[in-house]
């Protein structure tokens, strides 16, 4: 049976489109990924020896790191199954997930990579049903 997929990703929730010749479905997938600490609203601190107040940059990028590592396998363990793989969004995740991909040996299914702006649940499902209709309409001409 084939599967495709369709996602729109950023790092804060992807949704994810699966159609198969029987049925549709939507699921999202949010990361929880914690904003990262620092100053507030670019106020300066008051308090003496500001520096040994917040985290080093690496153990805060580590962590972030560590968070997308499992965001990014969320959603890949999600779309495992499709044979092929439309991924939007705006920002670098979608970049960062193709690369997930690659290194999974999954990227082999990626039909396209396209920037895109903010969209609501139906808009997802609507453009990627309106692509994968349109390629389906391409190899059958």
């Amino acid at each position: 049976m084939k599967i495709t997929a369709g996602l729109w990703i950023d790092r804060r929730r992807a949704v994810i489109v699966l159609i198969s010749p029987k049925k549709e479905e939507t699921m999202e997938i949010r990361s929880n990924i914690e904003n990262q600490p620092g100053r507030n609203k670019g106020d300066r601190s008051t308090a003496p020896y500001e520096a040994q107040l917040v985290k080093a940059d690496d153990s805060r990028e580590r962590k972030l790191r560590g968070q997308l590592d499992q965001y990014y396998g969320e959603v890949i363990a999600a779309i495992r199954d499709a044979e092929s793989v439309l991924i939007f969004g705006p920002g670098e995740a979608k970049g960062e997930l193709k690369n997930h991909l690659d290194h999974a040996r999954l990227g082999k299914g990626i039909v396209a990579v396209e920037p895109s702006d903010k969209m609501t649940d139906p808009q997802i499902a609507a453009k990627v049903r309106d692509y994968f209709h349109k390629q389906d309409a391409t190899v059958q001409a």
